[in-house]
């Protein structure tokens, strides 16, 4: 018992665990029955099998589905537990009887225990299958329920009472037996009568959750029913004794609500999937018998009446009394299901105008089309949406009325979708164009799902999304002032014509360009002239440029051109024609522009990258950048072709960034200072403080090679107050050690403006070291045209009234200089190199010295030449008027210690000197002659 009690108890690990289960099953139940057949083989061995055996089947039961109830944390475990009880109480009733027989081997007095026992067994069991039934939802279906275990139980009844049960009552009465005898001879049919009435009402009714078991227990309990009614039956009764073949049905009925729990379960949800048809075909007709059950009621009864009438005898009156209470419970529950069909019938209607209402009000067009295609119902919201009427569509062809471009991809997408399983693919979407009443394509997204055997598209016009979404995209890739392809757009084309059947071919160039002089404008003339030249350059690109090539704006004023090589093997024929094509866009882009009424004028500078095998689009691109910043470098407004050093020099001025970054607090950097010589005497008059850098590697790097290497302001800042301070310091330490010598140091106009640097920061450097302000010189430039000339004058200005002097750097080379000198307080003039280098050889630069020099004199103001290198620019500089010069012609840049030497030594020998008649050097300064320059009347311009 044990063991088989297990293998029942087992959880189902599959269909072949499930298989022996049932196959075990079977066998036990036929040997039992072989051998109730034939009789055990002995009397003893019959009486205890038929008894003891009943006994431990049922305990099995009992055991089994109360096991399963404590696992189970289901609604159904109620059931299962009720059917334990029921199995106890038969596993009890047996034990009794067989006690009787077996050990005290006496008969089974009536009444006894035993039949208090198996007249428990049916309440749990009948309760049990009440939870097993499937809820009904309202009151009316509590009393159908009712109504219809009464008709099954009533129309059974009568038929049991005309055929069997009024004769055995008779016979009790006949008989004489007491009254507890004979309600206990009516009690066992009665209450089997009650429990196949429930087994049969709520066959129809029971759930859908672990169905299988259900079922099983469901049989059980009718075996054990049926052979309960062939045992009460008078043919049997009298024949029966323990052991016969009547027992194998208790014992089988037993075993099934044993395995019922657990076997049965294994199958429930493996044949869903396959299962699906046959159950669906059967559903049809368990409605129909589930329907037809009353009137099968009444015509049980029917047959009961006429049975006796037919027999000749008069009607029992239970036969009639119970005919007429079902009668009366077939018209009570007709007029229920007349009345709930009444209800649901309006509820129908109720739904269906609300659904109507819900598709014609809709504005998304509803349409079923049949497996042919044709379209068999479109909605009202046929008009609004796609500007067709929804007859018209009706009756038409689904692919008629779909683009032929998104035709195939739709019925590809739709084959897929009808052979796909409908449960694990319920839907899907589909999205293509539709053509409306005015013959545009709309773009229309469908919810297809299937309708008996065509399809249910719920549509919707997406045309305004799409748009957007299509502008999204264009904005995403294009630029919003000049509508070219941005850098994200031209690097996927640059990868596209790099990674395409013409990967391998190197005409395909790259164009960088940059528009020179376009800064400028935006500050002069404001930004939004600056946009509007933009759009023009970038009009004339795109008109530059062939059809298949593409021009795009990579930010600010650079652009770029892809050119599509066209597949030639002759690499310079390519290299020309690119080379033509990008100098006839250099040309183009630099003709003049006219912006609000003016003429304006940028340059182009261009920079060209060949494709070679293997390179990638972001090298290729970085190649034309570099070649673009050396057409820059170069001079500008030039087209310059990528070639593999200036990757070399990038690498190297990035590393000397790197390193300057650092310079000026490692200590790198040192202060050379460079004599300023009196052209008629030959004596000191000051120096010039100049800054080197002299890296790791011990290369010296003068001024403009290290600030073209640091390329951004806060180095060049930074640098220009180091040499400041550093300057002061030296020459203050000169000047206590004897050697007041004055010292000019070139600071920039936009330093001596910016806000973040105190304007207390030069004389703070004089009172902190102790210089005299009249011992410095700040040489000023004056070719930055972001500097405001009020500004520049109010603050130097401020430094003149300390005594600072004031030098006009670079004099003849920027653009501003007759500005700078009719506004600025300025003392000294300081020639450009440029003109200087040239005095001797160009009578033109000749004569434009010699008038900047009468300028300067007539204006009373010191002059000083630098970059004089040789004595025949000494003569001719002292003949011209200048007072002062600064170059090799005396000396070098050199260190404090040959600085404090020279100073010493006091003069250097001058070429062609000789009395002169005003000395212009007085103690080594260079002293401020004549009026201030406020004072000096400047003819008005």
């Amino acid at each position: 018992m044990s063991a088989l009690a297990a293998l029942l108890s087992r959880p189902a690990s599959g269909r072949g665990t499930g298989l022996r289960s049932q196959i075990l099953l079977a066998f036990v139940c036929a040997g039992y029955a072989v051998g109730a057949g034939v009789g055990w083989g002995s009397a003893g061995l019959a009486l205890f099998m038929g008894d003891f055996g009943l006994s431990i089947a049922a305990l099995i039961a009992a055991v089994s589905c109360f096991v399963y109830a404590r696992r189970s944390e289901s609604r159904l475990r109620p059931a299962w537990l009720l059917f334990s009880l029921s199995s106890a109480m038969a596993a009890g009733g047996n034990a009794v009887w067989g006690w009787y027989e077996v050990v005290l081997s006496r008969a089974v007095p009536s009444p006894s225990l035993a039949d208090l026992f198996f007249l428990c067994f049916a309440p749990p069991a009948i309760v049990g299958l009440l939870v097993l039934a499937k809820r009904p939802v309202n009151r009316a279906g509590w009393v159908c329920l009712a109504l219809d275990s009464w008709l099954i139980g009533g129309s059974l009844l009568t038929l049991s009472w005309s055929l069997a049960l009024a004769h055995t009552a008779h016979v009790a009465n006949a008989g004489g037996e007491s009254v507890a005898r004979a309600a206990l001879t009516l009690a066992y049919p009665l209450l089997d009568i009650v429990l196949v009435s429930m087994v049969l009402a709520l066959h129809f009714r029971r759930i859908s959750v672990n169905r299988s078991a259900v079922n099983t227990a469901i049989a059980g309990l009718a075996l054990t029913v049926l052979c309960d009614a062939l045992f009460t039956s008078p043919l049997l009764r009298s024949a029966y004794h323990s052991g016969q073949l009547l027992d194998a049905g208790w014992f089988a009925g037993s075993l099934l609500l044993a395995y019922a729990p657990w076997g049965a379960r294994r199958a429930p949800d493996n044949a869903v999937g396959t299962g699906r048809a046959s159950r669906g075909t059967s559903r049809p007709i368990a409605g129909s018998l589930a329907a037809l059950t009353p009137y099968l009621a009444a015509a049980v009864c029917t047959l009961g009446i006429l049975y006796s009438v037919v027999d000749g005898r008069r009607p029992d009156r239970v036969v009639v009394v119970t005919g007429c209470a079902v009668v009366l419970a077939l018209v009570v529950r007709q007029a229920i299901m007349l009345l709930d069909n009444i209800a649901l019938t309006q509820e129908l209607a109720q739904k269906e105008n609300h659904f109507r209402s819900l598709v014609q009000g809709s504005s998304d067009v509803i349409m079923i089309a049949e497996p042919t295609g044709v379209l068999r119902y479109v909605s009202p919201a046929a008009a609004g949406v796609y500007g067709r009427a929804a007859e018209d569509l009706m009756g038409t062809q689904l692919p008629a009325i779909i683009h032929p471009d998104d035709l195939g991809p739709v019925v590809h997408e739709v084959r897929r979708f009808l052979a796909a399983p409908p449960r694990e693919e319920p839907t899907t979407r589909i999205e293509c164009r539709f053509r409306s009443g005015t013959g545009e394509w709309l773009h229309v997204e469908s919810t297809v799902n299937r309708h008996q055997g065509g399809l249910l598209l719920n549509s919707r016009d997406v045309t305004e999304r799409v748009r957007l979404q299509e502008q999204l995209q264009h904005n995403a890739e294009h630029d919003p002032l000049t509508d070219l392809p941005n850098r994200a757009l031209f690097t996927a084309r640059v990868a596209q014509a790099l990674g395409g059947r013409r990967s391998g071919d190197a005409g395909t160039a790259v164009l960088f360009i940059d528009l020179d002089g376009f800064k400028a404008v935006n500050d002069t003339i404001g930004h939004q002239a600056g946009d509007e030249l933009l759009v023009q350059a970038a009009r004339r690109l795109q008109d530059s440029v062939r059809a298949w090539d593409t021009a795009a704006r990579l930010g600010g004023d650079e652009f770029a051109a892809l050119i599509v090589g066209d597949g030639t093997g002759d690499q310079a024929a390519r290299e020309y024609q690119v080379h033509e094509i990008a100098e006839r866009l250099r040309l183009t882009l630099s003709q003049p522009y006219r912006i609000g009424g003016r003429e304006v004028r940028v340059a182009a500078s261009i920079g060209v990258a060949f494709a070679e095998p293997g390179i990638t689009p972001k090298d290729l691109m970085r190649n034309a950048d570099l070649a673009m910043y050396r057409a820059k470098a170069g001079g500008k407004d030039r087209v310059e072709l990528y070639a593999p050093q200036m990757q070399a020099e990038v690498v190297r001025r990035s590393e000397l960034a790197a390193r300057l970054r650092t310079a000026v607090s490692d200590g790198e950097f040192a202060l050379l200072h460079q004599p300023v010589v009196h052209l008629a005497s030959g004596t000191v008059a000051a120096v010039a403080a100049q800054a080197r850098w002299r890296s790791a590697q011990g290369i010296l790097f003068t001024p403009a090679e290290f600030l073209r290497v640091a390329g951004d302001g806060d180095r060049a800042a930074e640098l220009g107050s180091w040499l400041l301070e550093e300057a002061v310091e030296q020459a203050a330490d000169r000047a206590r050690a004897g050697h007041p010598v004055a010292v000019s140091v070139r600071v920039s106009a936009g330093r001596l403006l910016d806000r973040a640097q105190p304007h207390g920061s030069v004389e703070g450097l004089l009172t902190r070291h102790g210089l005299p302000s009249g011992a410095l010189m700040i040489e000023v430039a004056d070719n930055d045209p972001r500097v405001s000339f009020d500004d520049l004058e109010q603050r130097l200005v401020a430094l003149r009234r300390l005594g600072v002097r004031i030098a006009l750097d670079g004099f003849g080379n920027g653009y501003a200089a007759v500005n700078a000198l009719r506004r600025l307080p300025v003392d000294v003039l300081k020639l450009d190199r440029n003109l200087v280098e040239g005095v001797v050889e160009s009578a033109r630069l000749h004569k434009i010295t010699s008038g900047l020099l009468r300028i300067a004199c007539d204006l009373g103001m010191q002059s000083v030449a630098d970059g004089v290198d040789g004595p025949e620019q000494v003569r001719a500089l002292r003949a011209m008027g200048c007072t002062h010069g600064q170059g090799m012609a005396f000396s070098g840049p050199v260190d404090e210690y040959r600085l404090r030497r020279t100073l010493v030594r006091g003069r250097f020998p001058v070429a062609g000197a000789g009395p002169v008649a005003q000395p212009v050097l007085a103690g080594g300064w260079i002293p401020l002659q004549g009026r201030s320059h406020d004072e000096t009347p400047v003819p008005p311009t």
